[in-house]
């Protein structure tokens, strides 16, 4: 039997309207073209489909089963068209993102909490297990953005930028290196430096200070949490270099010091990694344009 989408359209129309004309109304067709059809169903299963002596027309127990297909398919090919007409016009579709940066939660968050509000429709979610393979996942198509601070040339990879951002030195107030005017890759030498559960190629203060300058600090903790390093801090367990949009109220708190990395500062920039085709998309442009303003609120001290 070779049943296609206008035999079940048919099916439900003639039930729904109880009659070959007022069907082949709906149907926009000739009620001749539509008993032509129902004939043809009908000599493909060798079954009547309808109860022809009645008025309205009734379905016979073989046009009931085709009826109930048509009820469940049809609601279900029309859902996959709406979803595909809004993925072609840039309404729908999927923005999962994997992050290389441990720290960009705190912007990241507040940038998926408006961009929601405008892509209602958009399937958003943050894989963080993809994190330590992030471009390949990118590649594979396992997710679609990417944030890092260190762009590849990928075939099939852009990287957008985002802002630019300065890594900075926390220690207690009381620490010897409070009153520094800023801090030298010399200085860790005899500190534990606190930092998040990640490879030493992802951390700043390793890639643009520690690794150039072949310093090892004294001892390397591992924390995940942004609230617990800062308490570790506070309390001299240890020093640590993070983002300055983590560290604005710190500068504020009378419990830290917050210093530059070298006497002009680092400075990184942060990037959104997409697969070519999709980087004009409306609403991964609108995602692009967010992640540029939200943290620089954040730097400032403007968010909220």
């Amino acid at each position: 039997m070779h049943l296609e989408l206008r035999h079940l359209r048919t099916i439900k129309a003639i039930h729904d309207a109880g009659g070959l004309a007022r069907a082949a109304d709906r149907l926009n067709i000739t009620q001749s073209a539509l008993s032509h059809q129902v004939k043809g169903l009908e000599e493909q299963v060798r079954m009547e489909l309808f109860v022809r002596r009645t008025k309205p027309l009734r379905l016979s127990s073989a046009g009931l089963k085709l009826l109930r297909t048509a009820e469940r398919v049809l609601p279900e090919i029309a859902a996959l068209q709406a979803e595909f007409e809004g993925m072609t016009s840039g309404r729908a579709g999927r923005l999962h993102i994997a992050l290389e940066c441990h720290a960009c939660y705190d912007w990241l968050l507040p940038v998926l909490d408006s961009f929601r509000k405008a892509w209602p429709e958009i399937d958003v979610d943050i894989r963080p297990g993809l994190s330590f393979e992030a471009l390949p996942a990118l590649a594979r198509e396992e997710v679609d953005l990417v944030i890092s601070s260190d762009p590849e040339t990928i075939d099939g990879i852009g990287f957008a930028p985002l802002f630019d951002y300065e890594p900075v030195f926390l220690c207690a107030a009381s620490h010897p290196l409070a009153g520094r005017a800023f801090i030298r890759a010399e200085d860790f030498r005899g500190e534990t430096l606190i930092t998040y559960p990640v490879e030493r190629s992802r951390l700043d203060v390793f890639t643009g200070l520690l690794g150039p300058a072949r310093v090892e600090p004294l001892a390397q903790r591992q924390v995940e949490l942004t609230a617990v390093i800062l308490m570790l801090v506070a309390s001299g367990r240890g020093v640590t270099v993070l983002p300055d949009w983590v560290v604005r109220e710190a500068r504020s708190n009378a419990d830290f010091a917050v210093l530059p990395l070298t006497e002009g500062g680092l400075t990184r920039r942060m990037y959104a990694a997409t697969r070519s085709e999709d980087t004009a998309k409306p609403f991964m442009a609108h995602f692009v344009r967010l992640a540029r303003s939200e943290p620089v609120k954040l730097q400032r001290g403007t968010a909220g």
